[in-house]
């Protein structure tokens, strides 16, 4: 038997050639996709406009693709953690959403696991098990709890987007798209390392906000925190920077943890000023969230706010993070399902 298709995902071009081939009125299509996207059905019968016969057809080649998460855990801040299963066997996924004042931000992931191996990030610790489809991407924004009240969304949760620049793109098309949640793309912003091929790709195919993974200015250090480093060097991610214009809506901020004693003193910051110097940017500091595996420590509370106030005296807009989750392990750098996994896996056996 052909396995079911998910409606969740699709573009409206690819539900209009789906509408075609089994031979349901052109309009169709579209009352799919508003059912889908806009009404957020999570059952093709409640697509009451559609025929009942139309619909048992549709019913025998697609699903929507809507699935609950597992678990959800809550903070005490608030800010929730959400464990999603996938389409790989004992494989799981979290996201986060995040509450502050009137708005809800979504912390979406794109990979099971990271290929990139950071040394400061427990999802790089997980390795990589694969690529989220777009449907899963998707159903992370579509299925955590208060959905439609979410106000941003930030590709910064498990994995690296560019990694799997695809279904990521395809996830943003949708998500802007007047057929489906018509979202300005300035209510998104994509996360990354800086993989140069795609990088380029993204800034020239799409206007969300960009945030650069950068954590250190010298690239002898940076390599030793970031191994992606040795391919896709940090000045050469500047230099492609410079090249787009920053200074009307689209926003770009690079993202910095910082640790004590490695990158935290007056020579670093003087240094990231040299760095990104004639780009208009923020820099968001963030303090590093240890754990039981890693030697970095986190920088003390005096040592950031004079770190930031030296980038601010040099123009910058510079801010510390407010750290959220933390005790749920939902803040930056902290998710990881291999606890979930290795359950799954002795419950198997």
């Amino acid at each position: 038997m052909e396995e079911k298709q998910y409606l969740l995902g699709m573009t409206l071009a690819e539900i209009k050639e789906a509408v075609e081939e089994l031979g349901l009125p052109k309009f169709t299509a579209s009352q799919i996709a508003d059912w889908v996207y806009v009404k957020r059905v999570t059952d093709i019968d409640e697509m009451s406009n559609i025929s009942l016969k139309n619909r048992e057809i549709l019913n025998s080649r697609f699903n929507i693709g809507r699935v609950k998460p597992i678990d959800i855990q809550t903070s005490t801040d608030g800010t929730k953690k959400m464990l999603f299963g996938t389409h790989h066997n004992n494989k799981f996924i979290e996201a986060v959403t995040i509450p502050e004042n009137d708005r809800l931000t979504l912390c979406v992931s794109s990979q099971i696991g990271c290929k990139m191996n950071c040394v400061f990030c427990l999802t790089g610790r997980m390795g990589f098990s694969g690529n989220l489809s777009t449907n899963e991407i998707l159903n992370q924004v579509y299925a955590v709890p208060d959905a439609e009240n979410l106000s941003n969304i930030v590709f910064m949760g498990m994995g690296e987007p560019l990694d799997n620049y695809d279904n990521v793109m395809k996830a943003i098309e949708i998500l802007t798209a007047d057929y489906a949640l018509a979202w300005s793309p300035k209510r998104i912003t994509l996360s990354t390392i800086g993989i140069l091929p795609k990088l380029k790709r993204f800034l020239e195919e799409s206007s969300c906000h960009l945030a650069i993974s950068l954590h250190s200015p010298l690239s002898e250090q940076r390599q030793l925190l970031m191994p992606a480093e040795k391919v896709y060097p940090i000045e050469q991610i500047i230099d492609l920077l410079h090249n787009y214009d920053w200074t009307h809506q689209r926003r770009l901020s690079f993202e910095y943890i910082m640790f004590a004693g490695v990158n935290d003193s007056p020579v670093y910051a003087r240094r990231l000023v040299r760095l990104l110097s004639g780009l208009s940017c923020r820099i968001n500091l963030i303090r590093f969230h240890a754990f039981p595996e890693s030697s970095l420590q986190p920088s003390d509370e005096e040592t950031m706010i004079k770190f930031r106030d030296f980038l601010t005296s040099k123009g910058f807009i510079c801010t510390i993070r407010a750290s959220r989750g933390e005790d749920i392990f939902a803040a930056c750098g902290m998710l990881s399902t291999m606890k979930n996994q290795k359950k799954e896996n002795g419950e198997k056996r």
